[in-house]
């Protein structure tokens, strides 16, 4: 089976990516001179995402993740579940959460809030994409690399029932994939 096949568009390309990434990552670099960065990776979706933006960011930093699940097949149940928590202790740290996709908002407002009580000294949010048309919380990026219509959307470290994460692109997955599960 050829996965590209179920692809019904491709809505950011692998050169894109490249220069969202090497945007970001020279914007971050500027913006954390000087300062305790720990960049925070929301497995599994943002690890691609993560790595690549990591490599351009050319100030020290630390990389930890956590693992949390809003999500059942294609729509958010709106109930944040924990998987796996930090192994660094972000007291003191600049945070900067690295996410795939900021959709509903409901797991990156929860985990603004527990990164807070945690005495973090700043918490901001990097996302590859942004898609303001479910947004649930109210809560916004300071780091976007692309808006996008409300399409769900594969690839470049997001899935659909844990494939699709290995495209070098985003496409937008076609309905007849999911429209019956």
């Amino acid at each position: 089976m050829n996965i590209e096949k179920e692809i019904k568009d491709i809505l950011v390309s692998e050169e894109e990516l490249k220069h969202i990434c090497k945007e970001l990552g020279k914007q971050i670099s500027r913006d954390y001179e000087g300062k305790n960065l720990l960049l925070v990776s929301v497995l599994k979706g943002a690890v691609v995402f993560m790595a690549d933006i990591l490599r351009e960011i050319t100030v020290p930093c630390q990389i930890d993740f956590l693992s949390v699940s809003s999500y059942s097949g294609t729509k958010s149940t709106g109930v944040v579940k924990f998987k796996k928590d930090l192994d660094i202790n972000p007291d003191g740290c600049d945070i900067l959460i690295v996410e795939d996709i900021l959709d509903s908002g409901v797991t990156l407002s929860y985990l603004k809030g527990v990164l807070e009580d945690r005495n973090a000294k700043s918490i901001k949010i990097c996302t590859l994409l942004d898609k303001p048309a479910n947004r649930k919380a109210d809560i916004k990026a300071d780091y976007v690399g692309k808006v996008i219509p409300d399409e769900f959307v594969v690839g470049y470290g997001l899935d659909y029932a844990e494939n699709y994460r290995n495209l070098p692109f985003i496409g937008i997955l076609s309905p007849s994939v999911y429209e019956n599960n």
